[in-house]
């Protein structure tokens, strides 16, 4: 999935160039980091979902790493759930059935054979159960920024889930914690085609119908056209919320591999070791008496002093400094710049 925006990490992240379109490691951009963690379990390729405004920049930027077919573009954002859908109708219709994996292009694993073992795991369970699969993180401190899954602790590897639950206060988040049997929700799915659009018809009936008729235009001369008429029509809900949380036979892989969903300036410092004063420096800076701040410079020297626990990035076209408790609302900022009509900066 790698059609999202990524407007928290404005203003380096743009509508042409989002998070998962952006080198934050200094090794890869971060959709094909992604897809390079994947090549142990895809056997038959990797499929790509993004946006039009995406499409031909992202191919170009893949460097051969997927095929041209393989990249599906959606006219609208309508959420994860039209997302998956489109994608296991077009594997379906077009290539027959098979086991999904499903992740998010702009999360960052440290340790990608461990990854890639507890995936082998899921799909091992949703081609022998026919059971839908979810990847849990085991929690490493009482997060109140991620979802949690509960689960059974019986069964194997893939253990029953008892219940999905929202994003917790830091109390609850710790009781989670203590208990042993939560795990983060990681957003990270494996099914088969066919069970995924099984679900679709039976909880979300008004996407799953949406879907069926653009499939219906599958090598056709208009599917382009049909595509584009029909997709923003379609109801935008997560899979979450409208299909993993209404379902009650649904299994989940713990696992832990030094997983972050790097969401937002603040988590940039898992991509990049800290001096000794715990700041996180890229590009031309200078952090003199700087405590725990993270600088980025896309070409002018950023100069810090006396300053502690703050986020300060310079592009080309704009300058951002927050508080790092404050990362969250850069948010704010591309929505009020839309407001404003600032279109250059979006």
């Amino acid at each position: 999935m790698a059609g999202g925006g990524g407007t928290r990490f404005w203003p380096l992240s743009r509508k042409t160039a989002p998070k998962q379109l952006l080198n934050l490691s200094g090794k890869e951009i971060m959709v094909n980091e992604a897809i390079d963690r994947l090549s142990p379990v895809a056997r038959d390729g990797v499929f790509i979902v993004t946006n039009e405004l995406q499409k031909a920049k992202m191919f170009a930027l893949l460097n051969g790493r997927v095929e041209a077919e393989h990249i599906l573009s959606e006219p609208a954002a309508r959420n994860t759930s039209a997302c998956i859908g489109y994608a296991a109708m077009e594997i379906l219709k077009k290539y027959g059935d098979g086991v999904m994996v499903v992740t998010p292009s702009d999360a960052y694993i440290k340790d990608n054979l461990k990854f890639a073992e507890v995936l082998k795991t899921a799909v091992a369970a949703a081609e022998n159960t026919g059971k839908l699969v979810t990847i849990g993180i085991t929690p490493t401190f009482p997060a109140t920024g991620y979802g949690y899954i509960q689960y059974a602790e019986d069964g194997g590897e893939a253990k029953p889930v008892k219940k999905f639950v929202e994003k917790p206060d830091e109390k609850t988040a710790k009781g989670y914690l203590e208990s042993g049997d939560f795990v983060w929700n990681s957003g990270m799915f494996v099914w088969k085609a066919s069970v995924i659009l099984e679900k679709f018809k039976e909880l979300l009936p008004d996407v799953y119908s949406c879907l069926e008729e653009i499939a219906a235009s599958f090598g056709s001369a208009d599917e382009k056209e049909k595509i584009k008429k029909i997709y923003p029509s379609i109801t935008s809900v997560s899979v979450d919320y409208g299909i993993m949380e209404k379902c009650r036979d649904i299994l989940v892989v713990p696992g832990e591999f030094g997983w972050n969903d790097v969401g937002s300036w603040d988590t940039f410092g898992v991509l990049h070791t800290a001096d000794n004063n715990g700041n996180v420096q890229i590009g031309d800076t200078l952090a003199i008496d700087t405590k725990h701040t993270t600088v980025f410079s896309s070409g002018k020297l950023v100069a810090a002093v006396g300053v502690g626990n703050l986020i300060i990035v310079e592009t080309d076209d704009a300058v951002l400094v927050c508080p790092k408790d404050r990362a969250q609302d850069v948010k704010k900022i591309v929505d009020e710049l839309k407001n404003r009509g600032r279109e250059e900066l979006l």
